[in-house]
């Protein structure tokens, strides 16, 4: 049983944190927002009453980083919107160059996490970026899991310089948060269910599922604990590896290929520091997902649906003896 099925829904990521940069922009005469011809009912604000602070560069990705980094360079505060791999990919080393080696103030909002854009196939998806952006040095990555934390991010990030990358998805689900006061926003990880044979680390929409198991298996006295990791990177690595050694099993959850996400970034802090228990990466496979379909019958072919996960928990915790 999915437990927070019932819980309270809001409007969608995209919409909270679009009106929450709408208003700190009005505050904020120096904020830009340039958009590659993406439609949202969201940016109406900014077309209506911002006109002078927001650009639609049309379909020219790579041009739109460009003019963001003239922009940063003149003193002004700039975020950039589109699709994850267009803006992302497409642009990949405008983004290295033109963002990253000057440290420019310019944020990167990425919109359709994992399979959110499921029925347009693997062009569409924005299952790579975490891997490709964490590399770039002085590149800070967020990955809110519910709409008023992406709310928060939005009024956080105008405070922060130098380049980001904010990953979001389109449509609201149940929050994981009931106000923005539980988010501990300078560590970069929330204790959301502490558990004492099994930590569930997940980031993005994945942490809800890592909730709904977490709370299954506690009728079956399993005790499952859950961190949200909404800040990639940096990593508050040492109150993090704090937290996790108090356990002997340690499970990342993503909706993002193994390779490079989460999980390789917690193994590594891990082996660091010596963690003696085991751990299990648990994301999408090293290939590309051609089925056509809905994004929960894409969650269930990969295996990161609620009762995949929670059927992969009880094996993983039987077959050490747990």
């Amino acid at each position: 049983m999915k437990v927070r099925e019932d819980k309270r829904w809001i409007k969608g990521m995209r919409d909270s944190f679009f009106d929450s940069l709408f208003r700190v922009a009005k505050r904020n005469k120096d904020l830009i927002l340039i958009s590659a011809d993406t439609g949202a009912i969201c940016l109406d604000n900014f077309k209506k009453y911002l006109k002078r602070q927001y650009i639609n560069i049309g379909i020219a990705e790579q041009n739109m980083i460009g003019i963001a980094a003239g922009l940063a360079l003149s003193g002004k505060k700039v975020y950039v919107y589109a699709i994850i791999p267009f803006v992302t990919m497409r642009c990949y080393e405008q983004i290295r160059v033109d963002l990253c080696c000057m440290n420019l103030d310019v944020t990167v909002v990425g919109i359709g996490a994992g399979f959110d854009y499921s029925t347009l196939g693997p062009t569409h998806h924005g299952t790579e970026d975490i891997a490709l952006m964490r590399v770039l040095p002085g590149m800070r990555i967020y990955s809110p899991s519910d709409s008023l934390m992406a709310e928060l991010v939005a009024e956080r990030t105008a405070d922060i310089g130098g380049p980001k990358y904010i990953r979001l998805d389109r449509t609201g689900f149940p929050l994981v948060y009931q106000n923005k006061k539980e988010i501990n926003f300078k560590t970069g990880f929330n204790i959301l269910k502490r558990g004492k044979d099994l930590y569930i680390i997940s980031t993005g929409r994945m942490v809800l599922t890592a909730l709904n198991v977490a709370e299954s298996l506690s009728g079956d006295s399993i005790s499952v604990g859950v961190i949200d990791l909404f800040r990639i990177k940096p990593l508050e690595r040492k109150k993090l590896i704090k937290e996790i050694k108090k356990v002997k099993n340690i499970v990342t959850l993503e909706e993002h290929f193994v390779n490079g996400g989460l999980g390789e970034i917690i193994s590594r802090l891990l082996c660091e520091y010596g963690y003696q228990g085991d751990f299990k990466a648990v994301g999408i496979r090293d290939e590309f997902c051609r089925k056509y379909g809905q994004r929960e019958y894409l969650l269930k072919y990969n295996l990161l649906d609620f009762e995949s996960i929670t059927e992969f928990i009880i094996k993983f915790l039987k077959k050490k003896g747990g």
